[in-house]
């Protein structure tokens, strides 16, 4: 059975695929970050190894429940700092030699990029046979991070593919990739779900209060794992409100105090790219409310959890300065997305915040 909800859309155009055996070789799944990739990419590993054959998994065989464990030797997962299968290491021995010829001569202990020799490790096993399931699955989950020479290494694979490999890219930003690689892969677009349909999610599948459930769903943005996350763990929760605080202090704070923040900010992308994206998102988001309570429309908010503070820093700011604003963020994010300083960039939009009164 299919694990990934919401996405009808894709699954009407996956289901004649599998079942006439005319999958395509190379799928592109584009979607902001916990919209339901990774389910679905293991969802598909499952269908073309599943021993009822290919088509819908049943999710009980011993092929499903070993994908769905992550212990499967067919399906690898290739992401920044991860090389292995979905659970375990290739085989115990640790990693290879670097190649002489490799994009890293010295890697760093924190690296931002998916390497040439993360791809070369991979490709190196889809010209094998499959060790124990029909069809090798190959799981590059945030693509965008490829290297430009990963990325020129996995093309030949994606021209002329072994008969028995799926690949599958994962991506919240499909405009970092090469169009030569873009061009070689059937896009599939996740698409995130309706307050409606995410609260009933949560109340039907994991016990949501239905009060709590519309909360997660406004907060989430439609991204179903993201939910559940943090209706599991309340750290994600009090995680955002950390970060919201620091927002706050730092457009109450002089210059000084906001280079260090920015200092703080591009140490945390030195090591984690997706996290200082999605930190400047929620962002984006707040001042987005500051926007809408600006013209006179609360009831669409984001954070609406924190309306009485909204309401405050609203009173002390003009529409045209929360845009300006909004036009700062938007632009921080690009440039890094596009390998700026990052140093740089982040203080020139901590120059661009406007300085609020702090509130007692």
């Amino acid at each position: 059975m299919w694990q990934i909800y919401g996405q009808d859309h894709i699954l009407r155009q996956l289901e004649p695929a599998l079942a006439g055996d005319h999958l395509s070789h190379a799928y592109l799944l584009v979607g902001p970050p916990h919209v339901g990739k990774m389910t679905l990419a293991l969802n598909l590993a499952q269908s073309v190894n599943c021993l009822e054959g290919p088509g819908v998994p049943c999710g009980a065989c011993t092929q499903c429940s070993r994908i769905a464990a992550g212990h499967h030797a067919d399906v690898r997962i290739v992401a920044v700092g991860r090389r292995d299968t979905t659970g375990e290491s290739d085989d115990g021995s640790g990693r290879a030699d670097t190649p002489a010829d490799s994009d890293e001569a010295a890697r760093p202990a924190q690296s931002t990029v998916i390497h040439i020799d993360d791809v070369r490790d991979v490709l190196h096993q889809v010209n094998l046979k499959p060790f124990e399931g029909s069809r090798i699955v190959v799981i590059f989950d945030g693509a965008e991070s490829l290297s430009e020479a990963a990325a020129n290494a996995l093309l030949k694979t994606l021209e002329e593919p072994p008969p028995q490999v799926l690949i599958l890219l994962l991506t919240t930003n499909e405009e970092s990739l090469p169009s030569t690689v873009l061009s070689r892969c059937q896009r599939l677009v996740l698409l995130p779900l309706s307050q409606i349909q995410l609260a009933e999610r949560l109340v039907a599948d994991h016990q949501a209060g239905a009060e709590e459930a519309q909360r997660l769903a406004r907060l989430s943005r439609g991204c179903l794992g993201w939910a559940i996350g943090a209706l599991e763990d309340p750290q994600v929760l009090e995680q955002r409100e950390a970060e919201l605080d620091r927002l706050r202090e730092a457009c109450e704070a002089g210059i000084s105090l906001r280079f260090g923040y920015a200092a703080e900010l591009a140490t945390l992308f030195s090591k984690d790219r997706e996290a200082t994206i999605q930190l400047l998102y929620l962002w984006l988001r707040w001042w987005r409310d500051l926007m809408l309570i600006k013209e006179g429309v609360q009831e669409f908010v984001t954070n609406e959890d924190q309306l009485s503070e909204l309401n405050l820093q609203a009173t002390q700011l003009t529409t045209g300065r929360i845009v300006q604003v909004i036009k700062r963020v938007i632009h921080t994010i690009e440039a890094l997305d596009h390998n700026a300083n990052a140093k740089l960039t982040l203080e020139a939009l901590m120059v661009g915040l406007p300085r609020m009164k702090a509130q007692i």
